[in-house]
């Protein structure tokens, strides 16, 4: 390559490196633009670019646990960017996530000359790096993929440990200044969570680094989703009840948010929008009757269909104090099967079960049981007071072997069985992938194990870890069967939120087999759609039948589901394929009545048979009327899931608009989520508006 041209070449690539952080000028926006859309070369280096940089920005907002290196690695490598000769060439001892953290900006940085020596062969970068260090390959593993446990404390203990001050350093020299995209925010939050890990042991610290294990590359993605048909436009002349469980799971937004920071837009079945929106804060009334949860109602404007509207019904359950909480029979039930072995898998299952530990007091017991090819106790029942005996459990767990799933719920809910507590909180906790795939497995025998004893007062909470394999449908199914709820955990920052802050609405129920219906009234209402709940639609009569099983409610939990309606009066075909009825006039409706709708609600007591029935009303919004923080929300959640699911109703829905209701809300985003989630729509626009969405490349 001549001089000039070479010349061009870096000027072509520093336009897009500065278009991909959005900081280039108008006159290298275009150069870049112009590149990418002429040559395929460039293309790629910009896509390859962008899934680089989206790998690293997930850090603004992710615990940095020592999976990330591994995660990095793996995602740029599936999409063709080979790194293992650049890990091997850099004198970078890996402590953490911190590191890895580290290595990925440096890796930013040097990406123009990476790519080039890649293509060429030779690089004088890597070969000086290789003259002046002893190769990696001919080190200890333990020396070369991890600092020591002592090493790790000595720097967690001298403040700003080495690696935050390499990644401030190379963040000066990108530019950033602050602002969005900004590394100084990552910088405070990572030393931040780095020192939230003090407490682990030296052979916990071991344990979890890559240092004392050498952890191979998954094997091929064979992650299960169930298919989701989106609900259609029923006409209400003709179908004026609408009738659905409550869905408390939240499954479906960590793992979706795993998709986007990895840099790949999630697969359309795994978005399920009902556990977006429930994932998010809302600030409902807390109830102050009898009854124990509150029922809000209210109507606004449809943002992504003018002309139609949005009706929110939200639900908000009693809190629970811990001298009022009911004393807890616990049992965990962890996957050790081979496919655990990875970082994302059982050590970080391992961290998340010993912040849970923690939380524990004399009126919880805990017992522990494992299975892979075989199944096994290693705890028996334990007073949550004798914390050490329950965490030297924990860290003892180790992966290997096949996966028996069906006999380790056997013998869980035997173990539960006998330390049942009546009145109390009897609950089996799963920790797995869900890749159930040797013995007692077949879904429909678990469903029926778990069905039966569901009836006998002991419920189930799954929680699911990593990738690659996650076997989400199943996993789905039997927390639905077993009266529990759907975790994914992606960090440890999503089980500080599941199994600590959010602890009393994870383990303990207030509510079970909770039931909405919704009549609407044809004098106000043509049509309407309900928002995602796809799974859990229920026919009419089964609203009234207490023998139907349902969704339950966690103490201070809260539920908001949402439909889209058409106003009375409309010129719009609600697509409804019903004939017009011969013999009834369903369009008599009741004269005078300004209602817009009723919804009923019947919910059971924990240990209760017999079902309680509430009700309320809704009325159209009044003129001028000002929408409350909590419809915005949700209603820019919803419209976020139409663009990641691609939906045939989502009409002009924008990522932008849902950023800009997003950043627009006042109240206090007390721990970041809607941050977070902010960012994750700038992601998936940038991915699903990229110039280059089109080409195709082979590894």
């Amino acid at each position: 390559m001549s001089t000039l041209n070479q010349n061009y070449d870096e000027k072509v690539k520093q336009a897009i490196s500065a278009w991909v952080d959005g900081e280039a000028s108008l006159q290298e926006k275009e150069l870049a633009e112009r590149s990418v859309r002429e040559n395929v070369g460039y293309a790629r280096y910009a896509a390859e670019l962008k899934k680089l940089t989206s790998s690293l920005k997930r850090w603004e907002a992710e615990d940095l646990s020592p999976d990330l290196l591994w995660r990095l690695q793996n995602s740029n490598e599936r999409e063709g960017f080979s790194m293992k000769n650049l890990f091997s060439s850099f004198n970078v001892r890996l402590a953490g996530g911190l590191v890895a953290a580290a290595i990925a900006v440096v890796i930013v940085v040097h990406l123009p000359e990476v790519m080039q020596q890649e293509q060429k062969g030779k690089d004088a970068l890597l070969l000086k790096a290789r003259q002046e260090q002893t190769p990696v390959e001919q080190k200890k593993p333990a020396e070369s993929l991890a600092q020591p446990a002592a090493e790790v404390s000595r720097s967690v203990r001298d403040g700003v440990s080495a690696p935050v001050t390499a990644l401030l350093g190379v963040a000066k020299l990108q530019g950033n200044k602050g602002g969005h995209g900004s590394y100084a925010p990552m910088m405070a939050r990572a030393e931040m969570r780095f020192s939230e890990n003090r407490e682990l042991s030296s052979s916990a610290v071991g344990g979890l680094s890559f240092g004392q294990r050498h952890y191979p590359a998954q094997p091929g993605n064979t992650e299960g989703y169930n298919k989701v048909e989106e609900l259609s436009f029923k006409n209400v002349t003709s179908d004026p009840l609408s009738t659905f469980s409550i869905d408390v799971d939240t499954a479906s937004y960590s793992n979706l948010r795993r998709f986007l920071t990895e840099g790949q837009m999630p697969p359309q079945d795994a978005v399920r929008i009902e556990e977006m929106i429930n994932y998010f804060h809302y600030d409902y009334p807390k109830p102050d009757g009898k009854e124990p949860f509150s029922i809000t109602t209210e109507i606004g404007p449809c943002a992504w269909n003018p002309g139609h509207e949005v009706v929110l019904i939200g639900l908000k359950g009693k809190e629970l104090d811990k001298a009022t909480m009911p004393p807890s029979n616990l049992v965990f039930l962890i996957d050790v099967s081979g496919s655990m072995q990875y970082p994302n898998k059982l050590p970080l299952l391992q961290q998340a079960f010993r912040k849970l530990t923690n939380q524990l007091s004399e009126k919880e017991k805990v017992a522990m049981v494992v299975y892979a090819g075989n199944a096994g106790m290693v705890l028996p029942s334990t007073s949550g007071a004798e914390k050490s005996k329950i965490l030297q459990a924990i860290d003892g767990l180790q992966a290997g072997g096949s996966t028996a799933g069906g006999a380790g719920i056997q013998l869980a809910y035997q173990v539960a069985k006998e330390n049942f507590i009546k009145g109390g909180n009897n609950r089996v906790i799963l920790a797995t992938d869900g890749d159930f795939n040797i013995g007692a497995s077949s879904d429909a025998e678990m469903v029926r194990l778990i069905e039966s004893k569901r009836d006998e007062g002991i419920f189930l909470t799954v929680l699911g870890f990593g990738e690659g394999n996650l076997k989400d449908s199943k996993m789905q199914q039997i927390a639905d069967k077993g009266n529990g709820n759907y975790f994914y955990i992606d960090s440890l920052m999503e089980a500080q939120k599941v199994l600590v802050r959010e602890l009393g609405s994870t383990l303990f129920t207030i509510a079970k087999d909770v039931k909405i219906q919704v009549e609407f009234n044809p004098a106000k209402v043509k049509g309407y759609r309900l928002i995602g709940y796809e799974k859990r639609v229920l026919a009419n009569e089964d609203f009234n039948n207490d023998k139907k099983d349902a969704g339950e409610l966690g103490a201070g939990h809260t539920v908001t589901a949402l439909y889209e309606i058409i106003p009375a009066g409309s010129k719009e075909d609600t697509g409804s394929t019903v004939d017009p009825f011969k013999y009834q006039q369903p369009d008599k409706v009741k004269e005078g009545s300004d209602e817009l709708l009723t919804v009923k609600l019947r919910y059971k007591e924990p240990d209760g048979v017999e079902s309680q029935l509430i009700t309320k009303i809704l009325k159209p919004a009044a003129a001028g009327a000002v929408f409350s923080e909590n419809f915005k929300q949700a209603s820019a959640v919803a419209e976020f899931g139409l663009l990641l699911r691609k939906s045939q109703f989502k009409g002009s829905a924008k990522y932008q608009d849902v950023s800009d209701t997003l950043k627009g809300l006042k109240s206090e985003d007390k721990d970041g989520y809607r941050t977070e989630l902010i960012q994750l729509v700038e992601k998936a626009k940038a991915m699903d508006e990229t110039p280059v969405s089109g080409i195709q490349f082979k590894n």
